[in-house]
């Protein structure tokens, strides 16, 4: 067993499939009110392999005018986010370990050839919060490295169910997703891999 940085939680089958099959269906109704979209780097305007939604009173978006940042409104509707439901709301509740309530819950979809390169969650104006990070669907190689870009990396598989949670000294650390193995989950009818990203935006009071 690998040595995973400290205050980095891997909880395996954390979520059964019958739990699974049912989140996916809330996901849905999310993503019917909330559309996918493609978000774009600030940079150069590339867009991102993966489509993405919110829930929850703040979502997280990436344009090339306004770069990465927390907004209240979906970038292409203008309306509100929905509402994170309780069934996702108890996910964070049994394994953030602490009491302070989530203001955002990213919804990534994985296609087959996506991927996400090595970043920090760290456009939030406070870190004392951890990021937990669902897995639905295919699995996915997730890497994990160091605080400071350029450091060490563990790389370890996330199946359906699982979850991570970054927390204390691993909450800025760089993590990203190599690769997708398709055809590892009969969760998605046409494959693919769901990511949950529950955040805490704002200064806790």
């Amino acid at each position: 067993m690998q040595v995973l940085p400290k205050g980095l939680r891997h909880i395996p089958n954390f979520l059964d499939f019958t739990a699974q099959k049912a989140l996916v269906d809330i996901i849905r109704t999310i993503v019917e009110e909330a559309p996918l979209y493609r978000p774009v780097m600030p940079n150069n305007g590339k867009p991102f392999s993966v489509r993405m939604t919110n829930c929850g009173t703040l979502g997280w978006v990436s344009d090339k005018e306004g770069g990465y940042r927390y907004q209240d409104t979906h970038p292409t509707t203008n309306l509100p986010w929905p509402t994170i439901p309780q069934e996702l709301l108890s996910i964070w509740n049994e394994t953030s370990g602490t009491d302070y309530q989530p203001e955002a819950c990213l919804i990534n979809f994985y296609d087959q050839t996506a991927r996400m390169g090595l970043h920090q969650d760290k456009d939030e104006s406070t870190f004392e919060a951890p990021v937990v990070s669902l897995s639905l669907g295919d699995t996915c190689l997730f890497r994990v490295g160091q605080t400071t870009r350029g450091g060490q990396t563990k790389s370890f598989k996330l199946n359906s169910g699982d979850i991570v949670v970054l927390s204390g000294e691993s909450r800025l650390c760089y993590h990203g997703v190599d690769k997708i193995y398709p055809d590892t989950s009969p969760l998605l009818k046409n494959g693919g891999r769901i990511n949950l990203t529950f955040r805490r935006v704002s200064e806790v009071t």
